[in-house]
């Protein structure tokens, strides 16, 4: 007996390659599969990376960026995309205009588009250029239904550094006014804080999630990983505040259950939700 299965929902990743398994699309895969959705991904980079840092990216070339996106959209298609490290002011055009060619970006009728704009390392250094962090305020942020920025790269991209409440406030509101649709600004870089606090803003409503810090140093792909939790969710079909409650659900217990890896820092874990199901 032949058994056929249904398609589950489908959720497409734009992003880099870690050879360590922790972040980039390695980390979004892991967490679309433990959210429920078949990850498609769109490799823009190579690195060469452990626990211990990167040590070399291979960038591959623009227009097969493009093409891996149309290549999926066009056959198997997806309820949702996201970017994560796009290198460079040439893949930044390139998967601009690919996704407007595929009807994913901001709008009613068109794919939601999660914009994580990787644009700072994990100690905060600059990743990008001037050029491309410029391409991303003006060619992805306009296009995204959501933008999920660190406070390093809230830093980077808008020139404000976030200390409290009011500052992160401001930040949401400057980075709203570059285009998405909501911007989600991620407090866990907020050291010294008891609690990690994160903002939506939709350009009026406000909606805040906190939890308390967990005492881990084994934060590898959180970033990463809330933002494809929450694409995950809007190709389940979620509103964007619901799938960004879904995603914080998810990482307080990935970064709760998060492991050590290599030497240096391990990643948070998807296991438990995987397990959960086994």
């Amino acid at each position: 007996m032949t058994a056929v299965n249904p398609t589950p929902p489908r959720a497409l990743t734009i992003a880099g390659s870690d050879s360590g398994g922790a972040a980039g699309l390695e980390a979004d895969l892991r967490a679309m599969t433990a959210c429920g959705v078949h990850g498609c991904v769109a490799v823009t980079a190579v690195t060469v990376q452990n626990s211990l840092g990167v040590s070399g990216v291979h960038l591959v070339p623009a227009e097969t960026v493009a093409a891996q996106v149309r290549a999926v959209v066009t056959d198997i298609g997806v309820g949702a995309a996201k970017t994560g490290m796009l290198a460079s002011r040439e893949i930044i055009d390139a998967v601009a205009d690919v996704v407007d060619e595929v009807d994913i970006g901001r709008g009613p009728d068109r794919t939601p588009f999660v914009v994580d704009p990787v644009a700072a390392s994990m100690r905060g250094d600059p990743l990008l250029t001037e050029n491309a962090m410029e391409a991303i305020r003006t060619r992805l942020f306009p296009r995204a239904e959501l933008a999920t920025p660190n406070l390093d790269e809230v830093r980077l991209l808008a020139g404000i550094t976030v200390t409290d409440a009011a500052t992160a406030r401001e930040a949401a509101e400057a980075l709203h006014a570059m285009g998405p649709r909501y911007v989600l600004v991620k407090g866990g870089h907020l050291h010294g804080s008891p609690e990690v606090v994160d903002l939506l803003f939709d350009g009026e409503q406000t909606w805040e999630f906190s939890g308390p810090r967990i005492d881990t140093p084994h934060v590898h792909g959180a970033g990463d990983a809330l933002a494809s939790a929450t694409c995950a969710a809007l190709a389940r079909g979620l509103s964007m505040p619901d799938a960004v409650a879904s995603a914080e659900r998810y990482i307080r217990r990935a970064v709760a259950e998060s492991y050590p890896l290599g030497a240096g820092v391990g990643p948070v874990s998807p296991f438990w939700a995987v397990q959960a199901h086994v």
